[in-house]
């Protein structure tokens, strides 16, 4: 689990996100990454739907997405908040394959 400052939890911040954000997709990843102020931690939100498969699949995606995103966290991301939404194919992807993807998709932005 994510420490609270860097959880998107509200519907509003997820669409607020979604709308005004810079949107990176690929083959198992969609990014909404939406700059904020410098001194805020980068905070993460995450959609996994029923798409992805049954719910040990989508729960094993979740941790690995909230793994991924511990890791930006401890080098120092900050001033970003990021929607990440799973497409099915995520499902059968590797830990390696998720990280690759969505450090292309967020780059430096996170």
């Amino acid at each position: 689990m994510l420490p609270k400052p860097h959880r998107i939890t509200r519907a509003g911040e997820f669409r607020a996100t979604m709308k005004a954000g810079r949107r990176r997709g690929g083959e198992l990843l969609i990014t909404h990454a939406l700059t904020t102020d410098s001194g805020s931690p980068a905070r993460f939100g995450f959609i996994v739907s029923k798409a992805v498969g049954s719910a040990v699949r989508r729960n094993t995606v979740k941790r690995r997405l909230r793994a991924l995103s511990a890791e930006r966290i401890a080098a120092g991301s900050s001033g970003v908040d990021v929607v990440v939404r799973a497409l099915p194919a995520a499902a059968a992807a590797s830990f390696e394959a998720l990280r690759a993807e969505m450090t292309g998709q967020l780059g430096s932005a996170a």
